[in-house]
């Protein structure tokens, strides 16, 4: 049974059972914890007399604290779990099944009080225990399940993972839920985590090494569990502290249970929103990974964490801005910068999101600020493009984002992108697992890891997958371009029918509109080139009829007389300064290196020689014309042009279509 994929097959067919009694939606609150309590049941088999034996010997005055220390004890190593009731699988299987949910009940109950309010208060077992119970399936139920042998002799803690993610991902497809949500493939984590520490062997040498490791949506814990093995296969003396948060309840028990069996402390994985209510406050880790959830809005808790971005700025965590509400991805990497250490290790941080964070949003919008802070700052290492159809829910593109406080010298400044997403970085799977119809072999880990680690910039002829810029390459400055406003006027039945659906004259009384239009025609059908010729004759007109017009009447009156004329003379205000034509007004993004005045000459003035920069249009940041923007398009940098195929050749392609069209229509006349 150690093979993960016939485990997972044959859990998966224990769901079976439930149909009818269970909606499908609903097979995983039983599953998921029968699972864990298989595997605790098999960890703890071994010392299950032991346990009973020292429980008779605690003095009935000992508290909590003093019960667990010798129990713990008993059951020996890192465990940080036992369970003082008499039954075990085997032993419930010899006993009345009547009395097996009150058996199991006792069962549960008599964890270890962390095990056992994951049991209660997040699987919420015993009402599932009730519901098998009233079915009259909970025998059928529990005899599959003492078929598994989960013992760690068996199945690895790794493989556990595996087999709870697999469990996870087909009930997560049968519940229909959101893209965003779903679980990193473990050559993703491996890949980050590689990555990570890929620079870091003097840090991570010698004896007395340790390393907070964080992951604020740790769902299983995949994440957490693979950054320790690869730390303690590279030094085994390391100590490694494991944290975490997760919002799913499932998820979390899962975590939390595989931290106790670990021997980790489980008060290090916390329950709750990350982003909402901090439980690792004050808190700094070395490592942090994550796969947050993107796609996924983050309206219905925005309150606090708006107060928190406008009261608190850089004193919070979101203090370079927030970004738009239907992707909360840039708040979670926020929140992990806000977790960097400031000693001479400094952190390092991997993240996977989709391609939003790279270019949604223009200058000042939430974003764009963000980004700019944290390239600004000089913290994003690299980033790196993976191939599509890595995900089990989704087969949209990701990115790795790598980033840290703590640059080299030559990364200084500094940002590389790695192009991972082409066929030489992924191989098929021989069978897809929901969208997952990718993966990365162990050999195209190590080439993208050589590329990042080597901090190519096209060398040995990589200038197609790997390439350096430096910060200022993201940025650039959007500047308005204004062009003059040219206007005619004219007297027309035309335009007087415009006049009528002005609001301001649509407020006037019928008697007095009468009187505006009769003198507006004894300007004639002359085309006036002039506004200012133009509001000489209106004035001539008014005066004319004994008629005085408010401002806005007047500025109704030329707005709905004019249209927009190339060789009109150009509008100017009373200052003599050309207006600008709002219809014509344009936005010109200037690399961020160049000045403003130099890509106008270059760019614009040759082709729209009375155009000029609104100069009041300014950063509101660093005051200056143009307004800065960040963004990082890797289709840019990375196009490839592939020449369309011969029209000889397309041509000869649709004759053998057309002829095989024809035998297939003569095949269906006869």
């Amino acid at each position: 049974m150690s093979d993960i994929k016939s485990l997972s097959g044959f859990v998966w067919s224990i769901a079976e059972i439930l149909r009818g009694d269970f909606r499908q939606s609903e097979y995983g609150k039983v599953i998921l914890p029968f699972v864990v309590m298989r595997r605790l049941d098999c960890l703890l088999e071994d010392s299950k007399q032991a346990v009973l034996e020292a429980e008779k010997s605690i003095p009935e005055s000992a508290d909590e604290a003093t019960r667990d220390m010798i129990l713990f004890g008993a059951v020996g190593g890192k465990v940080k779990v036992y369970n003082r009731s008499r039954f075990t699988f085997d032993s419930l299987k010899g006993q009345d099944a009547s009395q097996l949910h009150q058996n199991l009940i006792d069962y549960i109950t008599k964890f270890s009080p962390k095990v056992r309010d994951i049991f209660l208060d997040k699987f919420r077992f015993t009402d599932q225990l009730k519901r098998l119970k009233e079915g009259g399936i909970l025998w059928n139920v529990f005899e599959r399940f003492c078929e598994i042998d989960l013992h760690p002799r068996n199945v690895s803690n790794i493989e556990m993972g595996y087999l709870f993610e697999e469990l996870i991902r087909r009930f997560s497809e049968m519940s229909n839920e959101t893209a965003g949500e779903h679980f990193t493939p473990r050559e993703v984590i491996r890949l980050m985590v590689d990555l990570l520490i890929a620079n870091d062997d003097a840090k991570l040498t010698g004896r007395g090494i340790i390393r907070q490791v964080y992951d604020p949506a740790c769902g299983t814990g995949g994440m957490l569990a693979l950054t320790e093995e690869a730390l303690k296969e590279f030094n085994p003396s390391i100590r490694v502290e494991l944290f975490g948060q997760e919002l799913n309840d499932e998820s979390f028990g899962i975590c939390k249970s595989d931290m106790l069996v670990t021997g980790h402390d489980p008060e290090q994985i916390a329950f709750g929103n990350t982003l909402t209510q901090d439980a690792h406050a004050g808190k700094k880790f070395h490592y942090m990974l994550s796969n947050p959830p993107y796609g996924v809005d983050w309206k219905k808790y925005q309150d606090p964490i708006k107060s928190e971005a406008e009261n608190m700025g850089f004193e919070g965590r979101f203090g370079a801005g927030t970004p738009r509400i239907s992707d909360g991805q840039l708040l979670f990497l926020q929140h992990m910068i806000s977790k960097m250490r400031d000693d001479e290790d400094g952190s390092r941080i991997g993240i996977v999101m989709n391609g939003s964070p790279l270019f949604t949003g223009g200058p000042q919008s939430g974003e764009s600020e963000i980004r700019r802070w944290m390239l600004e700052n000089d913290w994003v290492e690299a980033i790196v493009a993976l191939p599509t159809d890595l995900f089990y829910n989704t087969g949209i593109q990701t990115y790795v984002w790598l980033l840290t406080n703590r640059k080299p010298k030559n990364r200084q400044g500094k940002v590389q992108l790695i192009d991972a997403s082409g066929e030489r970085f992924w191989e098929p799977m021989r069978k897809s697992l929901g969208s997952k119809r990718r993966k990365i072999s162990d050999e195209a880990r190590a080439e993208i890891v050589r590329l990042y680690a080597g901090f190519l910039n096209g060398e040995s002829g990589e200038s197609d997958v790997s390439k350096i810029f430096d910060i200022t390459d993201f940025g650039y400055r959007e500047v308005r371009v204004e062009r003059p406003l040219k206007l005619n006027f004219q007297v027309s039945p035309e335009r007087l029918a415009r006049l009528a659906d002005q609001k301001p004259y649509l407020r006037q009384d019928r008697a007095e509109k009468a009187a505006i239009e009769a003198a507006l025609t004894t300007i004639g059908a002359q085309l006036f080139s002039s506004r200012p010729a133009f509001e000489k004759a209106l004035s001539k007109a008014l005066k004319a009829s004994e008629l005085k017009i408010s401002a806005p009447i007047k500025k109704a009156i030329l707005a709905a007389l004019s249209e927009q004329d190339d060789g009109a003379d150009i509008c100017r205000d009373k200052d003599g300064k050309p207006e600008p034509d709002t219809g014509l007004r344009d936005h010109e993004l200037v690399p961020l290196a160049e000045d403003w005045r130099d890509y106008m000459k270059r760019e614009v003035l040759p082709f729209v020689p009375d155009a000029w920069v609104d100069e009041s249009y300014i950063d509101a940041r660093d005051k200056k014309v143009g307004r800065v923007g960040y963004e990082i398009n890797f289709n840019r940098y990375f196009y490839r042009y592939v020449p369309p195929r011969p029209l000889d050749e397309i041509d000869a392609e649709l004759k053998t279509l057309e002829a095989e069209i024809a035998g297939l229509l003569k095949e269906v006349a006869a």
